[in-house]
């Protein structure tokens, strides 16, 4: 039985794949992105932190999946953060010009002023 070799990719398909990826944005101006509600009980008790999702961007640059990375260590945090993201709308990450699905860590931070 002979094996046959892959034929190559085509010189147009092959640029595309070498063409660098830029990865996807929440802070543009007019996607009007609004910050997580702070809850009133998380102000009270003092509480604040940092949480992380992973986030999965489409290329129409909704939100496809999130995911907890790393807690606040605050439940009401998390839960505020995860509400927020939800609804964000995202430039998505692209290669060359070409808007492609990418995850992206996203940070949020509650810090009440001093």
């Amino acid at each position: 039985m002979a094996v046959q070799a892959a034929a190559p990719a085509p010189a147009s398909e092959a640029r595309e794949s070498a063409a660098p990826v830029t990865p996807p944005r929440a802070d543009a101006a007019m996607l009007n992105n609004p910050a997580p509600a702070y809850p009133a009980q998380s102000r009270r008790l003092r509480e604040e932190g940092r949480v992380l999702f992973d986030v999965y961007i489409l290329p129409d640059g909704s939100v496809g999946q999130i995911k907890l990375k790393r807690s606040s260590g605050f439940s009401r945090l998390d839960d505020a953060a995860l509400e927020a993201v939800r609804r964000w709308r995202y430039i998505p990450a692209k290669r060359g010009n070409e808007p492609i699905p990418y995850w992206y860590v996203q940070p949020l931070d509650f810090q009440l002023d001093s």
